[in-house]
């Protein structure tokens, strides 16, 4: 029984090493550094309806990755905005990672631009949580 325990607790470990320290700490905001919250770099509101609130890492700007966080806090999407000129210019996109590593599904929404990211774009959204949980930053 004892080394069934044991052996138990060694794959526990295990699963836990195989997920990035990155990730573990991005599930609950404010994320670390290099992330700063959007609303502070550019004049958007703290918390936008339909998305969450915002971190982003200022280097990655615009694309992102962004980290969209409900009102509790919580990891509910990764957000990059690419530029419609990059699809029109047929520039391949790839290595869109999740950095919490888990999505559920993705939706890729039209956008004519907002402060910070002007020029039309794409918001391409890794959901972390299921469809019927989006209502987390429906308002």
């Amino acid at each position: 029984m004892r080394r069934n325990l044991l052996a138990l607790a060694a794959c526990g470990v295990l699963a836990l090493s195989t997920v990035p320290a990155a990730a573990r700490s991005l599930d609950q905001a404010p994320p670390p550094a290099p992330y700063k919250k959007v609303s502070e770099l550019v004049k958007l509101p703290d918390f936008i309806p339909g998305i969450g609130t915002l971190y982003v890492d200022p280097k990655k700007l615009p694309d992102g990755p962004f980290l969209a966080y409900d009102h509790k806090g919580k990891l509910v999407s990764t957000i990059y905005m690419i530029p419609l000129k990059d699809l029109d210019g047929h520039k391949n996109i790839a290595d869109l990672a999740a950095p919490s590593g888990k999505v559920d599904h993705v939706s890729i929404l039209f956008n004519a631009g907002h402060p910070g990211v002007p020029e039309p774009h794409y918001h391409i959204v890794l959901w972390h949580v299921p469809v019927a949980q989006e209502q987390l930053v429906a308002k």
